[in-house]
């Protein structure tokens, strides 16, 4: 299994150096601060639903409609915040809400009365996507009035000051070397063997180095922009609930066997209803970001957005059939399929193309997840 693994994570991070070598050379503004920082900015949209997939997929479930919900939600906040004169925080929190309680109620449907998630969240994308044109009206409705700012449009358009990034990204070492030392002496007082110091040593160097190359880049353009630290404080929580909670542990579980899961005495349906509650959350999160990118709520908004978090979870190491997948891989299959279709973009490349590429990323990670699963 490890060998496995290895070959998996070897052999996606030659595809990313690949991609990014070909647009480079391809396109060389590709690798220019302001791109870099736009590229982190679709990274982070895209990883924030692709982590909300990650809950649904660990148990051994799917959700087709996310993006449709991206969608819905995002326009409800646009609807109340526009045409209602909501404050933007009071409209994007009633849409949050309104996430959390449709997804709570699908999972609620699936576990309850033995529904396959396939088809009743490939319902929900077709309610939601119609919902979601009644709701902004098969129009263009703007998060804010012209020559405006408010919290919705920030979302995207805000970057940290360049001192304020350094701060962050010293504290954010800081914490890891504490965690990781911390971690260290566990394992050492429970007699648990333990990696070498200078291995230790080197992997929180290069962590640090990678973490102010970041910031480095990101203060050439303006900053580290809003939807990054938001990704980080999702991927942060997800991976505490993941990997330190027994709700994370419970998924894991449900997802390798639900039968030896339920007779061990794991509330099955309570974990998978919870795990469908977050998504609606991330959901609205996404939504919120995407509809700011956009810069107003249009009847695209969200299309295809589930396949492309479907895409990051299964390069990054998920698999489909459950009770596998982590944070740090999510991430990184995040990263491909955003500079994949970054790259695109900046080669002006036409969307029937993009829809063969993402399609053809897609069919290679799960013939991988499958070839390698056997």
């Amino acid at each position: 299994m490890d060998s496995t693994r290895t070959f998996r994570d070897f052999s996606m991070l030659i595809a990313l150096v690949i991609i990014c070598a070909f647009f480079a050379v391809m396109s060389p503004q590709f690798l220019g601060a302001r791109n870099l920082s736009l590229l982190m900015t679709e990274l982070s949209i895209t990883a924030t639903l692709a982590l909300g997939m990650l809950l649904i997929i660990l148990p051994g479930h799917i959700d087709l409609s996310a993006g449709s919900g991206v969608g819905l939600l995002g326009g409800i906040a646009s609807v109340l915040v526009f045409e209602h004169r909501w404050p933007a925080p009071l409209g994007m929190g009633t849409a949050l809400l309104i996430g959390i309680l449709i997804w709570f109620c699908m999972g609620n449907v699936i576990v309850r009365q033995r529904m396959p998630a396939f088809i009743i969240t490939l319902g929900g994308l077709l309610i939601f996507k119609g919902l979601f044109w009644l709701v902004i009206h098969n129009s263009t409705i703007p998060i804010v009035q012209g020559g405006h700012d408010n919290l919705y449009s920030l979302l995207t358009t805000y970057y940290l000051p360049s001192l304020l990034g350094y701060a962050l990204a010293a504290s954010i070492v800081a914490f890891l070397i504490f965690a990781q030392l911390r971690a260290r002496n566990e394992r050492t007082e429970h007699g648990f063997a333990v990696e070498d110091r200078e291995l230790l040593f080197l992997k929180l160097f290069l962590t640090a180095q990678l973490i102010f190359l970041f910031v480095v880049v990101t203060n050439k353009f303006r900053g580290i922009p809003l939807p990054a630290v938001i990704l980080g404080l999702i991927a942060f929580v997800v991976y505490v609930l993941t990997t330190h909670t027994p709700f994370g542990r419970y998924l894991y579980a449900i997802g390798s066997n639900e039968e030896a899961a339920l007779i061990s005495g794991i509330p099955v349906e309570k974990v998978v209803v919870g795990a469908f509650s977050i998504m609606g959350a991330i959901v609205a999160i996404t939504g919120f970001m995407q509809t700011s990118y956009s810069g107003a709520s249009t009847t695209t908004v969200g299309d295809l957005m589930e396949l492309d978090a479907i895409a990051a979870c299964v390069i990054g190491g998920a698999s489909l059939r459950g009770g596998r997948g982590t944070v740090i891989g999510v991430l990184f299959g995040a990263l491909i399929m955003a500079c994949l279709l970054n790259g695109m973009t900046l080669l002006a490349v036409s969307p029937e193309y993009k829809f063969i590429a993402r399609g053809a990323v897609l069919s290679l990670a799960v013939w991988m997840d499958v070839r390698l699963a056997r």
